[in-house]
């Protein structure tokens, strides 16, 4: 492949564009620069870490590595889900929940993939594993804080007709019924939205990568396709999962609404 290899000066010009969107932000007082300074040096750091990482993993194929460095995503993945909600699940839930409902999705479609659909050998090989693990705890993670943030908040501020809807006789399934189907499309909104635009309005990352890196057009849309199936399946069952357990915390064995479970909202 015909790989141009980046020189420091070229991401010294690159982030020459972050710094200028800082002060515009300062400029504006949209009171994002500290944000978006703070990010964009947490990236550098923790892809440089993350690239270290890697090579090393990928120097030693072992299953033991790999299956350390994917708890390693998925316990940083469970603690993003957890900061992105303005009001949360208290103690052990608001980070538990989470990350379970991204360890059964994520973990057992990626495990999918790649023991049926790519079926490398061995089937742990970091070349394909940890790539592939890495974008659907992503997305995933993005999916669930959206739609655990909708419902809590959601739940909060329409906690009166929830009330009244028990006082009528409906279960706390039917009572929060509308409400978790609100959030469900808050969170799969995003993969379907990079579905739709996939191709028209955008080429999607991996796909991008790809090609850059000189692989075929062709193969490197194949794997887009995969990806983006299994991003959404990924997504839609870590949506789901986490919708149900945290609407059934919101309630007690009496069918009685549980606001109490839920922190102060931050900000």
């Amino acid at each position: 492949m015909n790989m141009i290899t980046l020189t420091p000066l070229d991401l010294a010009l690159a982030a020459i564009l972050i710094l200028l969107l800082a002060g515009l932000s300062w400029r504006l007082r949209l009171g994002l620069e500290r944000s978006l300074l703070i990010n964009a040096s947490r990236t550098v750091v923790q892809l440089l870490l993350v690239g270290l990482v890697l090579k090393a993993v990928f120097a030693n194929a072992d299953l033991m590595w790999v299956g350390l460095m994917a708890l390693v995503m998925l316990a940083a993945a469970g603690y993003e889900v957890m900061a992105r909600q303005k009001r949360r699940l208290k103690g052990w839930w608001g980070y538990g929940l989470g990350t379970g409902a991204m360890f059964v999705s994520s973990f057992s479609v990626t495990l999918l993939a790649l023991l049926v659909i790519i079926g490398n050998q061995p089937w742990y090989e970091p070349q394909y594993a940890i790539p592939l693990l890495g974008m659907m705890l992503g997305n995933t993670m993005s999916g669930v804080a959206l739609a655990l943030d909708r419902l809590t908040q959601t739940a909060w501020q329409q906690r009166a007709v929830i009330e009244q809807r028990l006082m009528l006789g409906q279960t706390r399934s039917e009572a929060i019924d509308e409400i978790r189907r609100d959030a469900a499309r808050s969170g799969l909104m995003h993969i379907i939205n990079a579905m739709a635009a996939a191709g028209i309005v955008s080429l999607p990352g991996m796909m991008t990568g790809q090609i850059l890196a000189g692989a075929p057009p062709m193969e490197a849309v194949k794997y887009q396709i995969l990806i983006m199936f299994l991003i959404a399946a990924g997504t839609g069952f870590g949506v789901t999962t986490a919708l149900w357990l945290a609407s059934r915390r919101l309630f007690d064995e009496r069918h009685r609404l549980r606001l109490d479970v839920l922190s102060a909202p931050k900000g």
